[in-house]
């Protein structure tokens, strides 16, 4: 039976053969896409049906069979009234590549256009272009040329229409993609070769496993590991595990201690050694020092679009929806808790931040996990809104970085390797969960109050998931108060320092 593979499937090939082995024999061992890599999916067939828009007149090729498809492609190929063919589909060699835009130049020869909503030319979008070129020049098609388009990070929106020749840069990888060929053509014989394989071909799990993107074969080759493996450590480099590894080293216990590690490595080494969390109780009390009362809880949620929406805004700029505050107003008090969420189609950003400097007014520590975040966020809003900016750029001087002292002077061993706060928090207070809630993390929450401001949902759905936005974004301000309560506490019976 003559073996085909899609230009998808080439791509996997690149990354990793035993991904491409798995998607032609095993695709049932894939993990099924979540709702934010479906997203990240209709983002980018947003755009591409955006670049359209650059090729007036262009036709698209509908047929669902593939040779039906080919031969429609062929079609409006040889008509010469046609100036640009999208999602044509061509084959060569067994291998099938469909193009976001084939565009007739002046001179009668075609232009290959990829469509890309990333920000830049990327190193695998040469072998992504390049067996595009390949396929449809050895067809028997003119190509003068093979372009990228992708999205312009600089573009202003100005509020009216998008400006497509702003909103897209198109870059001209001929000469690039020409010089790759001598490695496509030795690829796909590697490729072709793995294909025939008896069985998947034995690749020990690395980089490749999530560079360019997370493999959807990752768990299988990637089977969980002891709480205490050395791949827990943070930040440990490569090299570090590689060395480790050769000394016959993998659980975080059996490191000597000589081996060389950072300060923030070794105190998490010491304390799953130990079996016990550490406080570096100097430091804390340093720091906890600088807190001022009422003190305010703070966390926001954003979504970053690839096309703007607003006036103002870039590609991928945030554009923040709700925000959440627990305000502690002296030591001992209940915390208060204030929110704004919106969930009108129309521009948030005036309300949002007007609600919030209406809160927080101007006294007062501002504790966040993750400043630097938060304090970006408020600067795109004093850009936009200049109205805002003297009370806004007195909110960042208040901010308060808890993340920042529970990564320098806190370690617990459930932390696993990482700071974030979905692991610091049932670490350290345990009786405090996501668990249960229909909106769990912020990616979650995007996706919520998009469906909300963007689709047709009846009144009872859309009050739902207001509810459980409600619901996610208090609970992170909870868990800023809890987490801060538990590391200023004196009764902890823990390691110290």
């Amino acid at each position: 039976m003559t073996m085909r593979i899609s230009k998808s499937k080439f791509c996997a090939g690149v990354q990793c053969p035993k991904r491409l082995y798995l998607q032609v024999h095993s695709p049932e061992l894939a993990e099924q896409p979540d709702a934010a890599a479906e997203a990240i999916i209709e983002q980018g067939h947003e755009v591409g049906m955006l670049a359209r828009q650059l090729f007036p007149g262009g036709v698209e090729v509908c047929e669902r069979s593939l040779d039906q498809a080919i031969r429609a492609t062929r079609e409006l190929v040889a008509d010469p009234e046609i100036p640009a063919i999208f999602e044509g589909v061509f084959e060569h060699g067994g291998v099938l590549v469909k193009i976001d835009v084939l565009h007739r130049r002046r001179d009668g020869r075609f232009r290959l256009v990829e469509v890309k909503s990333s920000t830049d030319v990327k190193e695998q979008h040469l072998h992504d272009v390049g067996i595009q070129y390949r396929v449809v020049s050895r067809s028997g098609l003119d190509v003068g040329s093979a372009s990228l388009a992708h999205v312009n990070r600089n573009y202003v929106f100005d509020g009216q229409n998008i400006n497509l020749r702003r909103f897209f840069r198109i870059r001209n990888l001929t000469r690039r993609v020409q010089r790759l060929e001598p490695k496509l053509t030795f690829q796909l014989r590697s490729e072709f070769a793995v294909l025939r394989m008896p069985n998947a071909p034995e690749i020990a799990p690395g980089r490749h496993c999530t560079d360019p993107v997370t493999c959807e074969f990752f768990d299988h080759c990637n089977p969980a590991r002891p709480k205490d493996h050395i791949g827990y450590l943070p930040r440990l480099h490569a090299s570090a595990i590689e060395k480790l590894e050769g000394m016959g080293v993998e659980s975080i216990r059996d490191i000597p201690d000589d081996f060389e590690l950072s300060d923030i490595q070794r105190r998490a080494c010491t304390s799953v050694q130990n079996g016990e969390p550490w406080f570096d109780r100097g430091g804390l009390k340093a720091a906890l020092a600088g807190l001022k009362y009422p003190i305010f809880f703070m966390d926001f949620e954003t979504v970053n679009p690839a096309i703007p929406r607003f006036a103002g805004m870039r590609p991928y700029d945030h554009l923040p929806f709700q925000w959440s505050v627990h305000v502690v107003r002296r030591l001992g008090a209940e915390p208060e808790h204030r929110d704004f969420l919106t969930t009108e189609a129309g521009d948030p950003r005036r309300k949002f931040i007007a609600s919030l400097c209406e809160v927080v007014r101007d006294r007062g520590s501002i504790v966040v996990f993750n400043a630097p975040f938060e304090s970006q966020r408020l600067s795109d809003l004093a850009a936009w809104l200049p109205d805002f900016a003297v009370r806004i750029e007195r909110i960042q001087s208040r901010l308060w970085d808890l993340l920042l002292v529970v990564r320098n002077h806190v370690y617990h061993p459930a932390f696993a390797g990482s700071y974030s706060l979905k692991t610091v928090l049932p670490a350290l207070v345990p009786e405090m969960t996501y668990s249960g809630l229909e909106v769990a993390n912020g990616r979650d929450a995007g996706l919520a109050w998009e469906s909300v401001v963007r689709g047709a949902l009846e009144h009872t759905e859309r009050e739902r998931i207001r509810r459980a936005l409600l619901s996610y974004c208090r609970q992170d301000t909870l868990a800023l108060v809890s987490v801060l309560e538990k590391v200023r506490s004196p009764g902890i019976t823990a390691s110290q320092r």
